[in-house]
């Protein structure tokens, strides 16, 4: 440690830090205009300017470094006339209209320009020639620049290339003038920025705006902290509200997220929850028309309970089944899986996990004892050296992990990509293995055979806390880098080096996502992935683990509070006596020991007529399920749908009542992201209308049908929660809103949370190696069908688009189906970029726009499955999991036909 002394103040701090930085930590202001903590440091602005003793010249406080004994001032009548003058040099070339401007009452410029009494710049500005060549770019949706009001602090820059990380924005120069190249003109969407608005959150002037802040200023808002709503990586941020309206997103800084926000979260979380076509009523149909009638929720709540009590009375429990909302509250999941097992007396209850991350749940559950992440973001992308991501597109899917992995890479980090397309990340990585669809079993096992041959594996680990591996070593034998180059269609010295590079790097997390479990081989893959981090001892240390990245913001959180049909909230079986007893006790009904079906079999179940009853809460199944035919063929065999929602989607267009609940913007609650991180949703907004929270209609529901549900607060349920959930027994929203940051388990009031789970030793006691042979596809090409599509989501849109195609802008940027189409099949078939073509597969056939180029294979194609116009999942195959019952949305057989409407044969 190294002693100072600012302004007459003893301070002390590590060697190598600044004097800015021993400042703050002090407490002691030192103004900064271009400075940003972790990201700038160019000491372009002169406002950090302090005096030293023993030196003649001042020292910029952000870039100089303390000494011992050093005597600074950081205020004096030199340095205020040294700082005022900088601020009229800045002045001088900025466009003064603080009245109009949007960052007007938030512009740091304007503060410092107060604080040191400011109020025009020297006389010898050129105003007016940077005015004409350089306009104002305001093409882009969301984001406007005004070069006149830029000073030239290159934070946006840096902002860009070491937050983002994406590297779009650009120093330039005009004649004399340094400016920023910023990509918000015309050609916005070829510029390759990806629209996040990093950069817009640390301008400290009003010359990169978001188009929102035209609408408030900074003293008519308030902020309400709460958790983005789209994917799993629980990015936190601030409501900005205005009159009862949402007017704005700023990003909060939270343990997966830093501050960042990625283009969804920032511009993609509001316009829904303000949107025209909300449901506002309970609606009923009428069997004789079709057509929905307002109701009152008396008549609602009395009308479902009486037909769902009838169906139990005339065909059984069995006859029943309830889904939960994976984009829902972990309060609002933990009710509705409550009433089906309370109310319905069945365990046939759900949630959409079933279609994206089973697999995960039980493949992890299975070898490791516990079927979550294993390690925090944070500490899978900082300070690793090597990483191993396996059919997952974090830049699209989840984009602030995307941004976190190419920042490590830029750091040093090795990345190995193994995925059947070119993404973002295969231009940035040391090796990709571009390996066929449907083939992740053959790669893991050919990556084993390799540790295993060259003793790259951690004996003592194997030892100590495995079994199974003589079983695992006798299989990959035969899984000879050749023969596996052979079945995913790689190259085999590249296979070779990938594992060397991950077995023998100290810190080498494996990062995996729906490439790897939706498959009909899915658990299977899921355990592979498993195999290579316990061989070579990488679980339960830091940077290193197996870690899905999961979906929907609260897909975790679905699964822990226990929609599911084999388990009870915390992954306690329904077929152990001892745990049925407890929640028998806690709920004080006798409850059903049998598992109940999986979604993916309810739907079967349903066309076969023994299920006849189905309460659908959020999901939208029609849409987002395989096989679009057979949802649609099961949903009109039911005797009775509920289907409860914030908008008319597809699935509630076939409900017998519908019930208008709230959005994560309107309710209390929590959700749990993928690193298992219990996150809070904070009330912002109360809409007009007659929606209600999802908590009290489930509970109205229950009453109904005869079970006494005490009216609860999500406060009182989360308590409900831990009182009967071993992992959730410290987790209450008291600690939550305390500031604490806690990812299960958690056992007790005390305990802070586990970061990293199976420390020590695997959660099962030993990890279990599980030798899985390769098993082809469930459906693959053929003369008829030749071509393999495999479908996955894009930066701009999450899942079936109910949330973000209610945002103009992000359907400005991509708002239309599309499939991606090998160059070289595309001059066969005579399609050409942009064409109209038409997709056939054995359940049906949509329309696409054919993007042609290298993304995918020979053979393959790639299709997103947002977008109305391009319906992907008519086309994708429902053949299921033998474990976790989960289809295969990546494989299934299509042909091509061009816009001449002739079949051509390949």
């Amino acid at each position: 440690m190294i002693t100072v002394t600012i302004n007459e103040k003893i301070c002390s701090g590590a060697e190598g830090s600044t004097i800015l930085e021993i400042a703050r930590a002090n407490g002691i202001y030192i103004p900064t205009l271009c400075f940003l903590e972790g990201v700038s440091d160019i000491g372009s602005c002169r406002m950090c300017m302090v005096e030293c003793e023993g030196y003649q010249m001042l020292l910029a406080a952000c870039r100089t470094k303390i000494k011992e004994g050093m005597i600074i001032r950081t205020e004096s009548e030199k340095l205020s006339s040294y700082r005022k003058a900088m601020l009229e040099l800045i002045l001088s070339n900025h466009k003064t209209e603080c009245m109009s401007c949007p960052s007007n009452g938030a512009c740091e410029l304007q503060t410092l320009c107060n604080r040191y009494e400011v109020s025009h710049g020297l006389p010898y500005g050129t105003r007016t020639e940077m005015d004409l060549k350089l306009p104002i770019l305001h093409d882009h949706p969301f984001i406007s620049y005004e070069p006149q009001k830029c000073i030239h602090c290159q934070r946006c820059i840096n902002a860009c290339h070491q937050i983002a990380c994406n590297g779009t924005l650009k120093s330039d120069r005009l004649g004399s003038f340094h400016i920023v190249n910023a990509p918000f003109g015309k050609a916005y969407k070829e510029s390759g920025c990806e629209s996040c608005g990093n950069c817009v959150s640390v301008c400290p002037t009003g010359a990169l705006t978001l188009k929102k802040e035209n609408a408030y200023r900074n003293w008519e808002i308030k902020r309400v902290l709460s958790t983005c709503p789209h994917c799993a990586t629980g990015c936190q941020l601030y409501l900005i509200v205005k009159d009862g309206k949402i007017v704005n997103v700023e990003a909060a800084s939270g343990p997966s997220n830093q501050k960042r926000l990625c283009v969804k979260g920032r511009s993609g979380s509001i316009d829904f929850v303000h949107s025209k076509d909300r449901l506002t009523k309970p609606l009923i149909k009428a069997p004789s028309t079709g057509a929905f009638r307002e109701v009152s929720w008396k008549e609602a709540i009395s009308y479902v309970a009486e037909r769902f009590m009838s169906i139990k009375k005339q065909f059984g429990s069995e006859a029943l089944a309830g889904f939960a909302c994976s984009r829902s509250a972990n309060e609002d999941i933990y009710m509705v899986q409550k009433m089906v097992r309370t109310c319905f007396g069945t365990n046939n209850t759900d949630n959409c996990a079933r279609v994206c991350h089973s697999a995960s749940v039980t493949g992890l559950a299975r070898t490791l004892g516990s079927g979550a992440m294993t390690n925090p973001i944070g500490d899978i992308t900082t300070d690793v050296d090597c990483i191993l991501l396996v059919g997952s597109n974090p830049e699209e899917a989840h984009p602030v992990v995307g941004m976190q992995i190419r920042k490590a890479v830029k750091k040093g980090t090795r990345l190995i990509v193994v995925d059947p397309r070119d993404i973002g990340l295969s231009s940035l990585a040391d090796i990709h293995l571009k390996l066929r669809p449907g083939t992740n079993v053959a790669f893991a096992n050919g990556m084993m055979h390799v540790m295993i041959k060259e003793d790259l594996i951690d004996h003592d680990y194997i030892n100590e806390h495995v079994e199974g591996f003589s079983e695992l070593k006798a299989l990959v034998e035969k899984y000879t880098p050749e023969r596996v180059a052979e079945i995913c269609h790689i190259d085999p010295h590249q296979l070779v080096e990938a594992a060397r590079m991950y077995a023998t790097a100290g810190k080498a997390p494996i990062i995996y996502c729906l490439g790897v479990t939706e498959h009909s081989t899915g658990t299977e893959g899921v355990m592979s992935m498993s195999n290579m981090a316990v061989i070579t001892g990488k679980i339960g240390r830091s940077g290193c683990g197996v870690n899905p990245l999961r979906g929907q913001n609260n897909v975790q959180g679905a699964c822990d509070m226990g929609a599911m049909p084999t388990d009870y909230p915390g992954y306690q079986k329904v077929d152990n006596e001892d745990v049925r007893k407890k929640f028998e006790h806690a709920w004080g009904v006798s409850l059903n020991p049998v598992p109940g079906l999986k979604a993916t079999d309810v739907f079967p179940a349903a066309i076969e007529g023994r299920i006849k009853g189905l309460y659908i809460c959020g999901e939208d199944p029609v849409v987002s399920d395989p096989d679009t035919h057979h949802i649609v063929k099961a949903l009109e065999s039911l005797d009775f749908l509920v289907v409860q929602d914030l908008f008319m989607t597809k699935t509630a267009e076939y409900a017998d009542v519908i019930l208008p609940g709230i959005s994560y913007a309107e309710k209390e609650g929590t959700f749990t992201n993928t690193e298992r991180r219990v996150q809070r949703i904070r009330k912002a907004v109360t809409l007009d209308g007659d929606m209600r929270p999802d908590t009290d209609i489930i509970i109205d529901l229950m009453n109904a049908m005869g079970y006494k549900q005490p009216y609860l607060t999500p406060k009182e349920i989360m308590d409900e929660i831990a009182s009967v959930t071993p992992s959730f027994h410290g987790i209450s929203h008291e600690r939550l809103d305390r500031g604490e940051s806690l990812q299960w388990p958690c056992p007790d009031k005390d305990h802070p949370g586990t970061p990293i789970m199976h420390a020590g030793h695997p959660a099962r006691g030993k990890a279990l190696l599980y030798p899985a042979e390769f098993k082809e596809s469930q459906e693959l090409p053929d003369e008829e069908y030749p071509f393999i599509l495999s479908t996955g989501r894009i930066l701009y849109h999450y899942n079936a688009a109910a949330m973000t195609k209610r945002t103009p802008g992000l359907m400005d940027i991509s708002g239309e189906g599309f499939i991606e189409v090998n160059y070289k099949d595309a001059e066969r078939l005579g399609i050409g970029k942009g064409d109209r073509i038409t997709v056939r597969s054995r359940r049906g056939e949509i329309t696409a726009t054919a993007h042609v180029g290298r993304k995918v294979s020979e053979g393959e194609t790639w299709m997103p499955f947002h977008f109305p116009d391009s319906p992907v999942n008519i086309l994708t195959n429902a053949a299921l999991d033998e474990f976790a019952r989960i289809p295969e949305y990546k494989v299934c057989a299509i042909q091509l036909v061009p816009n001449k409407h002739k079949e051509v044969k390949v």
